[in-house]
């Protein structure tokens, strides 16, 4: 079983007014086979934690470890660490024109296995990763995402997901911008991916839509750069009708 580590964690970001402290100190424990999801509003740090996991350098750890099977990752680079077990789907996936959908796959597999995959199966994999997420395989010949819909990019998020088969997935906000068709078949992917048993989930998001396809054995509420609360699926259900505004109160309160 494998398991991802997040200790005591401090993250800064520099600003126009000086450096920023985002993360304040972030415990979480996901083991293989579990889905967690972070909710919280705007602001709270969520999209930090994934991009600090992930090796952005936009982000200065200060304190803390990340640590994939008892390995400290942070002295990782981002490659290294997608080499390790990884995967993040970003919350904007960005636009590479000149660099083909089915490259980038094939260019992406050979970096994370260490040897190329076999082009006579490649094609087929591709192919049917991409049929699955209800996209049109004509696509793989197009720049990376240039010109896709909001829902074209998340769906390919999914198709990488599906190709690299990662030990742990962290998905940043992979609902935004998706309509109900789109978030059905995009989160199938998601439950497609975890019924392998020995992989993990980190999902964040706003709101409770996708748990209603995902359900998350772990809720974790996220506030001013920390962990306010934890609990199961229930948990998800009461902020759907209560908010977040009594966490926030409270995180003011204490400052």
């Amino acid at each position: 079983m494998s398991n991802l580590e997040i200790r005591d964690l401090h993250v800064t970001v520099e600003t126009e007014a000086g450096t920023k402290e985002i993360l304040k100190g972030v415990d979480l424990t996901i083991n293989s086979g579990e889905t967690h999801a972070i909710m919280g509003p705007n602001g709270s740090g969520k999209s930090t934690l994934a991009y600090s996991i992930a090796g952005h350098p936009k982000y200065t750890i200060t304190q803390g470890s990340v640590k994939l099977d008892g390995e400290d990752i942070l002295g990782l680079s981002v490659d290294e660490r997608a080499r390790a077990g990884l995967f993040l789907a970003m919350q904007y996936p960005v636009e590479v024109p000149g660099v083909s959908v089915s490259n980038f796959l094939r260019t992406a597999k050979t970096a994370v296995d260490g040897q190329a995959p076999k082009l006579r199966t490649w094609a087929k994999d591709v192919n049917a990763a991409m049929e699955r997420v209800d996209m049109d395989p004509e696509m793989a010949n197009r720049s990376l995402n240039e010109g896709f819909s909001g829902g074209e990019k998340k769906r390919h998020e999914i198709v990488q997901l599906e190709l690299l088969n990662p030990k742990f997935a962290i998905l940043d906000e992979t609902d935004s911008g998706l309509d109900i068709d789109a978030l059905r078949i995009v989160s199938d992917g998601v439950n497609r991916y975890s019924e392998q048993g020995d992989r993990g989930v980190l999902l964040i998001t706003h709101y409770t839509r996708i748990l209603r396809y995902i359900k998350p054995d772990h809720v974790h509420v996220f506030v001013a750069g920390r962990v306010a609360e934890q609990g199961g699926a229930e948990l998800a259900e009461r902020l759907e009708a209560e908010g977040y505004d009594r966490y926030v109160k409270a995180a003011r309160a204490s400052v």
